[in-house]
């Protein structure tokens, strides 16, 4: 398999019913993406309420999106706080095409932890590893200079999702890291930017709600149509924007339950969307499809 992720992936969101798994809308919004022409899947991220998960369940959501994604990559979410608990993980999940590996969050690990922790997980594995940096989740920044380190020392750490928010940092990681190496926007709202800059794609969120749009938009901004991507992007800003609202991803499956594609349902300590918030992504759908 081609190990240079590029273009569009979802994170995609877990559906619940009557407490379990939805596993027949599990499989119908994946085959929705594969439709669509997403690029790559990714399944057991932050997006897709992990945490909240048993290894039996992270199985089954595994296998589901597996056996319906038609043959594209499907890359798991895997990161913990502890190197034992991530290798747990990817032992679990071990037929994944590729993982997903989130900076330890609440540790606060200096860089030097940091480096040394992702060079560990990669050595677990021969299967490509994606770091993920989200400092507004974890409270601890993967720095550019590390980042980079790691894409230029470690050969099966083959791309980063970077979600600092920090553009400058993402510009430095694109300037220096070794050719092949994919850095991938976290956030949708900064995809367009990315992209410009050199960027690989992104692992979006909104692609969940969207995905025949954001595949529009990402291959125009591949092919540097920078007029049709720049049509879209602004076209999808408001999406962005309001999939944010409350915390990710009680927009996105409020949007999902408006179309009929999973129920509004949440595990806790995460509630369903307020009656605004329900109102709001209405009025996104309704505008985004007029």
């Amino acid at each position: 398999m081609n190990t240079e992720f590029k273009g569009c992936g979802t994170a995609m969101f877990t559906p619940f019913k009557d407490g379990k798994v939805d596993v027949e809308a599990l499989a119908a919004t994946t085959r929705r993406q594969v439709d669509a022409g997403i690029d790559f899947l990714v399944p057991l991220g932050t997006t897709g309420e992990t945490p909240t998960l048993s290894d039996e369940e992270k199985l089954l959501v595994f296998h589901t999106v597996k056996a319906n994604a038609a043959g594209k990559p499907v890359v798991v979410g895997v990161g913990t706080n502890s190197l034992a608990g991530t290798q747990a993980n990817m032992e679990l999940l071990r037929e994944a095409d590729a993982f997903l590996v989130v900076v330890p969050y609440y540790n606060k690990p200096p860089q030097r932890g940091i480096y040394a922790y992702f060079k560990a997980v990669a050595g677990s594995t021969d299967k490509p590893v994606i770091l993920y940096n989200v400092p507004g989740r974890t409270g601890a920044n993967c720095e550019a200079d590390t980042t980079i380190a790691l894409a230029t020392d470690v050969p099966n750490i083959v791309a980063v999702k970077e979600a600092s928010g920090n553009l400058e940092q993402a510009k430095k990681i694109i300037e220096g890291a070794p050719k092949g190496f994919s850095v991938l926007s976290g956030n949708d709202d900064e995809t367009h930017s990315f992209m410009r800059m050199g960027g690989a794609g992104v692992v979006s969120v909104a692609s969940n709600v969207a995905p025949q749009e954001m595949v529009s938009f990402v291959h125009a901004a591949l092919l540097a149509d920078w007029e049709t991507a720049g049509a879209l992007n602004h076209l999808l800003r408001p999406l962005f924007k309001n999939l944010f609202v409350e915390s990710n991803p009680i927009p996105g499956k409020a949007a999902m339950a408006l179309m009929g594609l999973m129920e509004n349902t949440l595990r806790l300590p995460l509630v369903p969307a307020t009656d605004a918030t329900v109102e709001l992504m209405k009025e996104t759908l309704d505008n985004l499809w007029k």
